[in-house]
């Protein structure tokens, strides 16, 4: 029981005391959706009292994210909506729920679905990895007869899956002559693992490094430029794999990189302290301040909705343990910026809340390479890839495929 788990917890001082009623105070949800997508409504709170020799209020208590009931999701069937309702905590659900639902998401009214180039070859499947985890991986190829110009490897964002909108974004730069591979990451869209929970981040990182590793080996790619291209965490991980081996890119690619959190999307220090403290104890709950993403993501209402069809990303609140590899992930990554050495393009919307324009300034500044270049868009959200007005998005497309053609120019 949850009860005998904080009894684990060392007997709190007066300030501990005090600063519990604070998180209790953060975590409690209120009735309003703070949920990523707004047709799904957030769960009912659960009540823990927590066993201590202080005396607290009977008041005092934590909020903890039971299974929610999903609302409809407007135009799919009965039948569909029943599987999109399931529990998605494990690998097979998510599989069944996205396998019923690809016909329907190609035909969504967004730029991506409707101007996706024809021709396109696609293939993906599954590989299981060093750590016994099988892994989903998915490429797309020019029509035959097209010059290959490089490889393009992407690391998706938090919560996300290289499915979906990714399909889109992957068919137009394949489109210009480029092979795009992408893996979902363990815990994370098709890929096994508990659902949105990152136990360890250099071991996501070394599960990129591991796939990626292979990827370039193949013989359709070898001898071609190798750039990896990384959106929001995967921005992140992008730069800790580039970090980890920095001679093996042509280049990087980082999207809204996740290089430090947006100072408003954090709780205080005091209940971060106490997150940290809990998230030994019961790692896997979710139980992380939650925030409306999908607000801060897309710019235009009619593309947040297209969102809610993304059945199998993750938008329940953040496990403890996941937040928390989350933030000590971008004070590692913001203590090396000098030592980021690739050719370097950064893409970023002025108006993001979710993280920091001024960071990706920061990295453009102190990374070391002598190939960089910034672009930061007028009035653009943290989706700028897919969230943006349609000439928006096709323009942030063209401004990375100008970048790789540029580079492969000169190889």
């Amino acid at each position: 029981m949850v009860k005998n788990k904080f009894a684990l917890l060392p007997h709190p001082t007066k300030a501990l005391s005090e600063t519990m009623m604070e998180l209790s105070a953060t975590l409690r949800f209120r009735s309003h959706n703070l949920s990523p997508f707004p047709c799904i409504p957030t769960e009912r709170p659960l009540n823990l009292l927590i066993p201590t020799s202080q005396k607290f209020s009977s008041n005092t208590t934590l909020t903890v994210a039971t299974a929610k009931k999903k609302s409809n999701i407007e135009g799919v069937s009965q039948e569909l909506n029943a599987l999109a309702s399931q529990n998605l905590d494990f690998a097979p659900s998510r599989r069944r729920v996205r396998e019923a639902f690809t016909e329907l998401q190609q035909q969504l009214d967004h730029f991506l679905f409707k101007t996706a180039p024809a021709g396109i070859r696609t293939e993906e499947g599954y590989e299981r990895n060093s750590r016994g985890l099988e892994i989903f991986y998915k490429s797309w190829m020019p029509e035959p007869g097209v010059p290959l110009k490089a490889a393009l490897c992407f690391c998706h964002g938090y919560g996300s899956t290289c499915t979906f909108f990714f399909e889109g974004i992957a068919k137009r730069i394949a489109a210009s002559g480029y092979v795009v591979y992408a893996m979902d990451y363990p815990g994370f869209g098709l890929s096994e693992g508990l659902h949105g929970y990152i136990p360890n981040f250099d071991d996501l990182v070394d599960d990129v490094i591991e796939h990626y590793t292979k990827i370039k080996e193949r013989p359709e790619v070898r001898g071609l430029p190798r750039f990896i291209l990384g959106q929001s965490m995967g921005g992140a991980i992008a730069l800790k794999v580039h970090l980890k081996e920095p001679n093996n890119w042509d280049g990087v690619i980082l999207v809204a990189p996740m290089c430090k959190i947006a100072g408003g999307m954090l709780p205080s220090t005091t209940v971060l302290n106490v997150l940290n403290l809990l998230s030994k104890v019961m790692p896997k709950a979710k139980l992380f301040p939650h925030k409306d993403l999908s607000a801060l993501t897309f710019r235009e209402p009619g593309k947040r909705k297209v969102a809610g069809y993304n059945v199998i990303s993750y938008d329940d609140p953040t496990r403890l343990k996941t937040g928390m590899e989350l933030l000590s992930a971008t004070q590692e990554i913001e203590s090396q910026l000098h030592k980021v050495s690739a050719p370097l393009l950064i893409l970023h919307g002025a108006e993001d809340k979710v993280t920091d324009p001024l960071v990706s300034q920061f990295l453009y500044e102190k990374a070391s390479s002598k190939d960089k270049t910034l672009k930061i868009y007028e009035g653009g959200y943290h989706g700028i890839l897919e969230g943006e007005p349609d000439d928006r998005i096709f323009a942030v497309h063209n401004d990375i495929i100008s970048w790789l053609d540029f580079r492969c120019s000169l190889k």
